[in-house]
Order: C-alpha cells, then sequence, then structure tokens
C-alpha cells in the first residue's frame, strides 16, 4: 500500500475517531489493562504496553487519562474478564478483513460479526484465512508542515531503526518492525517529532480494487465493524477511492 493511500485511510479513521473520542478511549483502556495482565505495568519491561502508550497519545488521550487506566488496570478486582479473540473472513468482491476483539462475552460478539460479514455479501472464516496477506508492522504518521525538513525526519527515522520511509502531499509514513517500534517512537519524539498516528498494524502486501456495486457494501461493513465496542481493529485490502476515504 502506498503512502498516500495509507495516509488517506489513516485520516477517514482519525476523522472518525475525533467525533467518537470517548468509544476510542474505552477501547485504549480495555487494550492497556490486557497489557498489564499479560505483561505488568511499567512500560520499560512491558513492551506491549509501551506500544499501546504510544497508541494512546496518537489518538490524543490525555497522560492523566492514560496513567489512570494504568492504576486501574492494576488494581483491577477481576468482575469482569476479557479475552482477545481474532477473526478473519472475506467481504464483498473477496477483500480480505481482519478484527481484532477485546471482549466479555465471545457468543455475542461472534454473532454480530458474522451477521455483518454475511449481510453485506462476506462470508466469516476460518482463522488463518487471509492473515497471510498481510505483514504485522509498527505504523508512524507524521503530518507535514513547513517546519518538518523531510531529509532530517528520513534520516532521524532510519537511524532509529525504521525500515521504510513513504512522503506524501499531507504527510510522512515511516514503517517499522513490530519489535522496533516502540524505540522508533520515542528516538522520533526525543527529536521533537509528534504523530497523529502510532500503532502496530496489520498491513496487506496487495490491495484489491473495488468496484461500484460493491464500495457501499463495504463501506457499510467496515463501518459496521468499527462501531462494535468490542471491535479493537479493523485490518482490511480493499483499495477504496480517495473521495471515500478523504470525505
Amino acid at each position: 500500500m502506498s503512502g498516500h493511500s495509507k495516509w488517506a485511510n489513516i485520516k477517514h479513521r482519525k476523522e472518525k475517531s475525533d467525533s467518537q473520542k470517548g468509544k476510542i478511549f474505552t477501547k485504549l483502556g480495555r487494550e492497556i489493562m490486557l497489557c498489564i495482565k499479560s505483561g505488568g505495568a511499567d512500560p520499560l519491561v512491558n513492551s506491549r504496553l509501551a506500544d499501546v502508550i504510544a497508541k494512546a497519545k496518537s489518538n490524543n488521550m490525555p497522560n492523566d487519562t492514560i496513567m489512570r487506566n494504568i492504576k486501574k488496570a492494576s488494581g483491577d478486582d477481576g468482575n469482569t474478564i476479557y479475552e482477545e479473540i481474532t477473526y478473519e473472513g472475506y467481504g464483498p468482491g473477496g477483500v480480505a478483513v481482519i478484527l481484532e476483539i477485546v471482549t466479555d462475552n465471545r457468543n455475542r460478539i461472534a454473532a454480530e460479526v458474522r451477521h455483518a460479514f454475511d449481510k453485506s455479501g462476506g462470508a466469516m472464516g476460518a482463522t488463518g484465512c487471509v492473515s497471510w496477506m498481510f505483514d504485522k508492522k509498527g505504523v508512524i504518521i507524521i503530518e507535514r508542515t513547513p517546519k518538518i525538513d523531510e531529509d532530517a525526519l528520513m534520516l532521524a527515522a532510519l537511524d532509529a531503526g525504521a525500515q521504510d520511509f513513504n512522503p506524501s502531499d499531507d504527510a510522512f509514513e515511516i514503517l517499522t518492525d513490530q519489535a522496533d517500534f516502540s524505540a522508533v517512537c520515542k528516538a522520533l519524539e526525543a527529536a521533537g517529532y509528534t504523530f497523529i498516528e502510532a500503532a502496530i498494524d496489520m498491513i496487506p502486501q496487495n490491495t484489491v480494487p473495488v468496484d461500484a456495486d460493491n464500495l457501499k457494501k463495504i463501506l457499510w461493513m467496515l463501518e459496521r465493524f468499527e462501531d462494535q465496542d468490542d471491535v479493537q481493529n479493523v485490518y482490511h485490502n480493499a483499495e477504496l477511492p480517495e473521495e471515500e476515504d478523504e470525505d
């Protein structure tokens, strides 16, 4: 996926996030809780927690809210037990879809996900049916402004361990290996850069063109998934028109 088309998708998701901050913060709080349960509350030791903190900051979650979530998760009374699930499937036109779920009711969310797939003309598949088409990468998006020197940013990113640097008209997309994501984030933050997106993403190896007949179905399906409280992340390989992404 090119830097520009990736940025178009990021902008679409970002605008939606800004209008639903409460829901986004709730999802991030669940991610923080799961990270702490599996690896402890110290981000210097728990690299997964450090990654989620970077993601929370890029979604404009205030530091005191992040700390409050960490303290709450550290003292969790265990009344609610969440589990992580990944669902995969195909949408209209053969579009590959991966959903990362955090839920306290596996049966409910499975039924809701299957219904959205079926109603859009797609189908939920078995584990692994589409994940082989994606690579897990750290993705950092920095907005292009007159103050940012492209060469200096590229050098800083590559020196910090980034794998790829993709400039576009609107932003700079920096890709990292999953294991190097936190280190690259810290190095760029220390150099004075701010992020509008920073997360571990599933990047499609190839994208699938979407025809007019399937476009509305795919957009409906993706929105249905994103509106679910239990759905943390939605990944797909649909090649959506830029005007749809940037509305």
